[in-house]
């Protein structure tokens, strides 16, 4: 079986800024193989977003190819792309982006909803990924009853119910204190022993170190792509 879940070639992104073109992404080609653990950092304008977006099928690249676990999706109209989204992504925000008057149950359980899944199925589900992280006696709370790392660890869940190919977590300790960070982190960590995908960006050098890969971007190019021989643990 073919090991690669990411490949990506020569991609290029061109905005139009009222007569300005901003170069967001210059020729990026990268691979992630199935269970990996990846950061993607850079500083401000460095592109690290634009990637994120497209490696998240939010938005298509001007140019260059995007293969996602063998389907090619640089070209894809919008609703095959959210399609693609909904079956093969999970995300983690920095701004958690669970609905306010939904409980945690509730909110864990809305992908499944779009996939047309039953609802028993559903409640079942989501019971499974909260279990995972470690909130089920917190079900049936709605977000502004929990703290902020256990809104994360709902949003966490919620990346996870639909089984997908990979995380895709944007800054999900920006908004957190650093002892929840590392909680957040080391809930990353037992994600990815399970054998899930991990691509986490952020521009926090000691986020990114938790990773095993270490991707830099730089002025829309990849700066470097090194492997991460001491990972944080714990």
């Amino acid at each position: 079986m073919n090991n690669t879940l990411i490949s990506i070639e020569d991609l290029k992104k061109i905005y139009q800024v009222g007569t300005q073109e901003v170069r967001a992404l210059n020729g990026v080609s990268l691979t992630i193989q199935r269970n990996e653990y990846v950061a993607i950092m850079g500083p401000s304008g460095s592109g690290k977003s634009t990637l994120m977006n497209i490696i998240g099928c939010l938005d298509s690249p001007t140019s260059g190819n995007y293969v996602l676990n063998g389907t090619d999706v640089s070209q894809m109209e919008d609703n095959d792309l959210a399609e693609v989204r909904n079956k093969e992504i999970g995300f983690v925000f920095q701004s958690f982006n669970l609905l306010p008057r939904y409980t945690a149950m509730d909110n864990v359980a809305l992908p499944l909803i779009y996939a047309g899944m039953p609802k028993h199925e559903r409640m079942k589900r989501a019971e499974t990924a909260l279990v995972s992280v470690d909130l089920l006696n917190r079900k049936d709370h709605k977000p502004n009853e929990l703290s902020g790392g256990q809104r994360q660890r709902v949003a966490v869940a919620r990346a996870l119910v639909n089984n997908p190919s990979i995380i895709l977590a944007d800054e999900p300790t920006g908004n957190l204190d650093s002892k929840t960070s590392i909680d957040i982190m080391n809930l990353f960590e037992e994600i990815y022993k399970k054998g899930n995908t991990i691509i986490v960006v952020t521009h926090e050098e000691e986020i990114a170190l938790h990773a095993r890969r270490i991707i830099r971007l730089r002025d829309g190019i990849i700066e470097s792509d090194k492997e991460n021989p001491n990972p944080v643990r714990g």
